[in-house]
């Protein structure tokens, strides 16, 4: 049986403590003004040593294993997912890949100013005619001399406009599929790197969302993260991400589960509480089983993982379980909550609107669903090759 250490339950008290003093307060009006973290509290939570936990110590971070950030980012995310985000970004994220694969001079240069929050960085990967399909991407880089020269329109990218730098996959050449992808390091402020409006989303409100076009931008060779052909090691990187989600996930249910455990031992109908009632029993029953089971997924495969990478199949399965878990709870808390769960005043609809988000960004369930059978079976699946009969 897995058991949280004396220290790790010593990170948890202080990552829960800070969020309840600084950012479940602001998470509403955040979530109402579609408010971005402000810079000085992403400092905040580098200064306090919760920011970069995963990245190696020499660079500034906290060279934990995966399972003590994940710990973090739920305490976090239960009060604000804005909060948790830059989190997200540098332990279980972009930051991630430039750890795994980056040269050493790239190691270097770039995590420290990850670790000390002064650098957050975004992933673009989707495209207007390429979400799923990722390796469908048709945003290209050209190498010139020392400088790789960028073109392509890059969609649902979140953070974009806000990031100080993006980790962008393109295409090298043109070969079909992932032979001809890569990754390439841009910064914001990079001449020809442009973005659109900020996209209006259901959840995710303060994350940000909107385009990236890239029209002859030009950066060093020395910003090439994932050389041509390296797309396939990149899936590793993804399973981090995907525990990264799931816990994101998780805490939406958790809090969904928290918030409706007072609540309906504070309601009175009928001259009692409706926790007396045994259909809010054997629904909030529901609820916890989900969480719990959903809290053991993403632990597994954590744990497993060490300081290093879980596990594709282990990491896909949490991702499913805790996403569709995520919009399960949270809908029942909606439920149990009668009409005030349809107010803004009690937060459960944000709740259930940023359970929706997770579930599509980073691979969505039916993505996931293939990625295990896939997996499980030790058997790559053509999509392209497949027709309704």
């Amino acid at each position: 049986m897995w058991e949280l250490t004396e220290e790790q339950r010593d990170l948890r008290a202080l990552a829960a403590q800070v969020a309840a003093e600084q950012y479940a307060p602001r998470a509403r009006e955040w979530d109402a003004g579609r408010v971005h973290l402000p810079d000085a509290e992403r400092r905040r939570l580098a200064d306090l040593g919760l920011l970069a936990l995963t990245l190696p110590e020499e660079f500034g971070g906290g060279g934990r294993p995966l399972i003590d950030a994940l710990i973090v980012l739920e305490e976090l995310a239960k009060a604000s997912p804005v909060a948790a985000w830059p989190v997200f970004e540098a332990s279980t994220g972009p930051a991630r890949v430039i750890d795994l694969f980056g040269s050493e001079e790239q190691r270097k240069r770039i995590l420290p100013e990850v670790a000390s929050g002064k650098t957050t960085i975004a992933v673009s990967i989707s495209e207007p005619d390429a979400g799923s399909a990722a390796t469908d991407a048709t945003t290209t880089a050209r190498i010139e001399g020392d400088q790789v020269v960028l073109n392509g329109t890059k969609r649902w990218c979140s953070g974009a406009g806000f990031s100080e730098k993006y980790l962008v996959y393109v295409r090298f050449g043109p070969e079909k599929g992932s032979a001809g992808m890569g990754a390439v390091l841009v910064d914001r402020d990079t001449p020809g790197l442009t973005f659109g409006p900020q996209e209006n989303l259901m959840g995710f409100r303060g994350i940000g969302s909107a385009d990236m076009f890239l029209s002859d931008v030009r950066v060093p060779l020395d910003d090439v993260i994932v050389p041509k052909g390296g797309f396939r090691k990149l899936f590793t990187a993804f399973s981090v991400e995907r525990l990264g989600n799931a816990t994101m996930s998780l805490a939406v249910g958790q809090t969904a589960l928290d918030r409706t455990a007072r609540y309906i031992q504070e309601r009175r109908q009928f001259g009692r509480e409706i926790a007396e009632f045994q259909t809010v029993q054997s629904a909030l029953a529901d609820m916890v089983v989900q969480v719990e089971a959903a809290r053991l997924l993403i632990a597994r495969a954590a744990v497993n993982a060490g300081t290093g990478a879980p596990a594709a199949l282990e990491a896909s399965v949490a991702k499913l379980f805790a996403n569709q878990m995520a919009k399960q709870v949270s809908d029942l808390a909606i439920q149990l909550h009668g009409g005030y769960g349809y107010s803004e005043e009690y937060e459960v609809e944000r709740l259930h609107r940023d359970a929706h988000g997770w579930a599509l960004a980073g691979g969505t369930p039916a993505m996931q669903r293939i990625r295990i059978a896939s997996e499980y079976l030790g058997r790559r699946f053509d999509q392209r090759g497949q027709c309704a009969g």
